[in-house]
This record gives structure tokens, sequence and C-alpha cells, in this order.
């Protein structure tokens, strides 16, 4: 039996990256070189920014749904 593969929803238009790999969005940009250089903390370090990173994302995407 196979199932459907999850997929975006019709209509759904991907946004294409800057050529130097940033969003446009200074948040979402700022916290994306903090995810990367959390790569190098030691895992009990990495929490802290991972957390900090889900609170941009879940303002940002408020401020767009306000």
């Amino acid at each position: 039996m196979t199932f459907p593969q999850p997929g975006p929803p019709p209509g759904y238009v991907a946004p294409v990256p800057h050529s130097d790999g940033e969003t446009g969005h200074p948040a979402v940009d700022g916290m994306l070189r903090a995810l990367e250089n959390a790569a190098q903390l030691p895992p009990a370090q990495q929490i802290a920014e991972y957390e900090a990173a889900h609170e941009v994302l879940r303002e940002t995407l408020a401020s767009i749904d306000g």
C-alpha cells in the first residue's frame, strides 16, 4: 500500500533565496546565522540557540499573519 507524499498546498510558490543565501528578512537572516554558529557549540548550549530561533520564527510568522 502506498500513501501520498505530503507536499505544498496548491498554488504555493516557494521563496527564492537571494544569491548570497539570505532571505531578505533581517530577523530571519540573523537567526539563520545564529543557527550556523550554534552548530559549533556543545549540544547542551545549542538548546538555547534553537529555542531563540523558534521564537524569532514564531514572532516573524505572527507579524506576517497579523
